[in-house]
């Protein structure tokens, strides 16, 4: 039964006698000098209809499981009868409750985001038999935060230099597919960016979403040059390789990487003065996308940009930032800071490879999953630990339920004294089956900016900021 590190075939020897419950839970612990102070939870419900649904446990896998760990630990520690008690007396389904946050909710760090526990008291040592694969949810859970805190820095300038929130959605191009480790990673972490964008080139995710998340079509792209289709032309003919684009994609936008010989060149004497009335013949909703690739990505964008106002012209907005003519945009693939040249953020559109998919463990949010509660001859007792070492691993107390207390703040309630009217963890799985599934319109919806995310950024604050303001202050409609 995959989703198991090895040595957890061994723990049902290691609990004490009588044991007939184990209840674990998942957080992302809070960290006095954390980067990121709130989560966007998502990709609990993949993993539970890919992995956890349904009849799991069949008399086929369970005598594989016993050949192969024998050879794996040279001696008989498999839990054949268990396993086997597990098919005959629930048809293979695991005796297992999940309780999650909804997902897409924002929850401050160091709060209770899911629980496990075990249904049968015969079956307490499944709870953390399934830690391993419930644990990976780090990864989307990261991902999806990460793109949301781009997401807060797009819409604080955006806001700024152009007066609205207009195109929002658009601003944060994934194109990590490339840069992950697996198809699987690019699935989930693809996806996870789609909870706050809709532009992709990470198809994956788009179909992890339709698949998982009843999503027909979560993201857009636009036809778009890459350097080989540019340097097959040779040197000397970057500009038919250009006016080639033009002509073949005369609508919609179309994106050029312009940077294989001298991206300043190209502005100045192909876009700028040959292909220069091809390029005015193009409307706002067929914008030339210019990218520049390579260089010291913030001085490269300014120069880019006063070349290109000095062959097309600019204009000012309603909030007094330049801005090119409507049928010229630039991509950028690194985060850049604008305002100081009074350009405005609506110029550019930016791309974000493996710094939104892979540059990201599970230590940047330090995810954890701990056993918190235990009961023995139907005896609660409420566990944790506690290492003199490290006092920043310590873990929670008891049954936990999470709440929105009177002052608007989520916190948790340990010790199993919390009112189940008041409980934001939603029972999502049960016994083999899902009964809660969330589609990704809802998630996006949970996952929305609120008006204090254009606040200007503190970064010394501790406290968890409250979560949910009033409907009117939600930003951005665009979804």
């Amino acid at each position: 039964h995959p989703g198991a590190v090895a040595h957890f075939i061994t723990h049902y020897k290691q609990y004490p006698p009588n044991v007939n419950r184990v209840y674990s839970y998942f957080e992302c612990r809070r960290r006095k000098d954390a980067q990121f102070n709130e989560v966007v939870f998502f990709g609990l419900q993949y993993l539970l209809k890919k992995y956890l649904t349904g009849p799991v446990i069949t008399e086929e896998k369970i005598q594989e499981a016993k050949v192969f760990y024998q050879l794996h630990f040279k001696q008989a520690v498999f839990d054949e009868e268990g396993w086997r008690q597990v098919l005959e007396k629930h048809d293979g389904r695991l005796p297992i409750r999940i309780k999650a946050v909804p997902e897409g909710k924002i929850i401050p760090r160091g709060n209770v985001l899911f629980t496990v526990e075990n249904t049968d008291p015969d079956f307490f040592w499944l709870t953390n038999y399934i830690e391993t694969m419930l644990v990976q949810m780090w990864y989307p859970i990261t991902v999806a935060t990460i793109s949301r805190e781009f997401k807060k820095i797009l819409a604080k300038h955006l806001k700024a230099t152009s007066g609205s929130l207009e195109g929002l959605d658009f601003k944060l191009h994934d194109f990590g597919y490339r840069g992950v480790s697996s198809q699987e990673s690019a699935a989930l972490g693809g996806a996870a960016h789609l909870v706050n964008f809709c532009s992709t080139d990470t198809v994956a995710g788009l179909l992890m979403a339709q698949r998982y998340y009843s999503c027909p079509m979560a993201g857009f792209s636009i036809p778009a040059a890459e350097h080989s289709t540019i340097i097959s032309w040779g040197r000397s003919r970057e500009k038919e390789a250009f006016e080639r684009l033009l002509d073949q994609f005369p609508s919609g936008p179309v994106s050029v990487v312009s940077d294989s010989y001298d991206i300043f060149k190209a502005c100045k004497y192909i876009w700028g003065d040959k292909l220069k009335e091809r390029v005015m013949e193009r409307s706002e909703d067929s914008a030339l996308v210019i990218r520049p690739d390579s260089g010291d990505p913030a001085e490269t964008l300014i120069e880019v940009i006063k070349i290109l106002e000095e062959c097309f012209g600019s204009s000012l907005n309603s909030v007094g930032y330049k801005v090119l003519p409507s049928y010229l945009r630039i991509i950028q693939g690194d985060g850049i800071d604008l305002n100081d040249e009074g350009w405005s953020a609506e110029n550019v559109f930016f791309g974000c490879g493996s710094a939104l998919l892979q540059k990201l463990n599970r230590d940047t949010l330090h995810c954890a999953f701990k056993c918190s509660y235990v009961e023995s001859n139907g005896k609660g007792m409420d566990v944790y630990k506690q290492p003199v070492t490290d006092p920043s691993k310590g873990s929670k107390r008891g049954r936990l339920s999470l709440r929105r207390n009177s002052d608007g703040f989520i916190e948790t309630v340990e010790r199993g004294v919390g009112k189940p009217e008041e409980d934001l963890l939603v029972t999502v799985f049960e016994n083999g089956t899902i009964l809660q599934e969330y589609s990704l319109d809802d998630i996006r919806k949970n996952a929305r900016l609120w008006e204090e995310d254009l606040a200007p950024v503190q970064h010394n604050s501790n406290e968890p900021k409250p979560l949910e303001l009033h409907h009117k202050h939600i930003m951005n409609g665009v979804h």
